[in-house]
């Protein structure tokens, strides 16, 4: 590259995201860049963005007004990539002058010219296509290095009423099976112990590649890998849970009984109107067996609340349901109308303050469901993955088989030895929160 261009890398959204952005810092640190954690030291700043629904967008729009705001202190360009640079592409410019490149979802192989470029106040911007993009490569973890995420492919098939990734990602992509094991192999060897599996679906693994679902085959390579301690899958799909899946859980060391399952609703008008696979009916049976085969099983899920047409009787049904099942870890969002997906033109749109109000009900409701479940937790000990040291308290923080990252509680404990971030440790549970646990290292 000749000159040492300082880069920040700012990434929002899913985890999909975060190992699109160190996919590209490779990239830069390769090309001779510096990577600096602070934008205002840096000459650009990559903002790779979340398109997902309203609270994202405005996340990612107030993290470019930041980056514009930086301009005046010596910052020289700003390149806005992922999920939001894809689907508004001409907004970004027309809006946001102070933008100078924008990389679609399809160019970010792109991204050491785009640097280039902005750091020179140069402006363009380029959106190749992005189901014929590049889904590996090397990575730059910003994980913690005992945790990352294995991306097994890219786009969705599924195409839920409510959802714009299909229009912004393309069609399901499965990446090769041994690709990944390589890579699981390499991250393994680098000292990672915990595998994080995403996709948009990961139980649909290969059946765009291989004609057939290859999930377990996936899985069962994965557990062979060595050095890897846990395997945990996110973004399951309730109709993938298949049999075969739940036994190879049932009896795997390595594959954690956590299973992501976002199941969006209960009611089945809701569900048929979101083109959701499967009834209520469906979901339960798929739980029971979930229940039955892993009797241990943490299960997260999503909900959406006030979706176009949810009648409160069909709101209730769904506080009923979560009632029912008391979900180890839920989460729920207010329905945000996405233009280009079909629900956003359904009659009967919820008005936005009755939308946030259901979504606050059933959060409450879950809040007290989990204080309760992790109550449960009481007097059990877990191996829990060492993460950090706090002095001030004089504790240590680390995660469980129930907690993935980011998105879940924490273990905190005391601990009379000394123990090094990465390494598990089996830990009493003595207390527990709403959200955490805590407890002291059984010696």
């Amino acid at each position: 590259m000749g000159m040492s261009i300082k880069v920040a890398m700012i990434s929002l959204g899913c985890p999909k995201n975060q190992v699109e952005a160190e996919h590209m810092l490779a990239l830069l640190a390769d090309a001779g860049c510096e990577l600096v954690g602070d934008a205002s030291e840096a000459q650009v700043a990559v903002v790779n963005t979340c398109g997902f629904i309203d609270s994202a967008k405005q996340e990612a729009i107030d993290s470019i007004l930041e980056m514009a705001a930086l301009k005046q202190q010596g910052l020289c360009g700003i390149v806005v990539t992922g999920c939001l640079a894809e689907r508004y592409r001409q907004q970004i410019r027309q809006q946001m002058p102070e933008v100078d490149v924008v990389l679609g979802g399809g160019s970010v192989g792109d991204i050491v010219e785009a640097v280039q470029q902005a750091a020179q106040g140069k402006s363009f911007e380029r959106y190749a296509d992005i189901e014929k993009a590049p889904l590996g490569g090397d990575r730059l973890l910003t994980t913690p290095f005992y945790t990352a995420y294995l991306k097994l492919g890219d786009g969705c098939d599924n195409f839920c009423t409510y959802c714009a990734i299909p229009l912004i990602r393309g069609r399901l992509r499965s990446r090769p099976l041994e690709e990944l094991v390589q890579e699981a192999q390499a991250l393994a060897q680098s000292g990672v112990r915990e595998l994080v599996l995403v996709a948009q679906d990961t139980t649909r693994y290969g059946e765009d590649l291989y004609g057939e679902n290859r999930f377990c085959d996936l899985l069962r390579e994965l557990e062979r890998v060595e050095g890897i301690v846990w395997i945990r899958i996110l973004y399951a799909y309730p109709d993938r849970i298949s049999d075969e899946l739940l036994e190879l859980m049932a009896k795997s060391e390595k594959i954690l009984p956590y299973i992501d399952l976002p199941l969006q609703h209960a009611n089945d008008t809701i569900l048929s109107a979101m083109n959701r696979r499967g009834s209520r009916a469906d979901i339960e049976a798929v739980l029971a067996k979930i229940r039955k085969t892993l009797p241990h099983a943490c299960v997260r899920t999503t909900f959406i609340c006030g979706f176009p047409g949810e009648t409160p009787e069909q709101f209730e049904q769904l506080c009923d349901f979560v009632a029912q099942q008391r979900f180890e870890r839920m989460g729920c969002f207010a329905y945000s109308a996405e233009e280009g997906t079909p629900a956003a033109d359904f009659p009967n749109q919820v008005d936005e303050a009755e939308k946030q109000r259901r979504t606050e009900l059933l959060m409450t409701l879950q809040n007290t469901i989990s204080t309760q479940l992790n109550q449960e937790m009481v007097g059990k000990t877990l191996p829990v993955l060492v993460e950090e040291y706090d002095e001030e308290l004089g504790r240590y923080a680390g995660r469980s088989y129930r907690d993935a990252p980011e998105v879940d509680g924490r273990v905190y404990f005391t601990s009379e030895q000394t123990h090094e971030e990465g390494c598990f440790v089996d830990v009493t549970v003595t207390a527990a929160d709403d959200y955490d646990l805590y407890g002291k290292a059984a010696e």
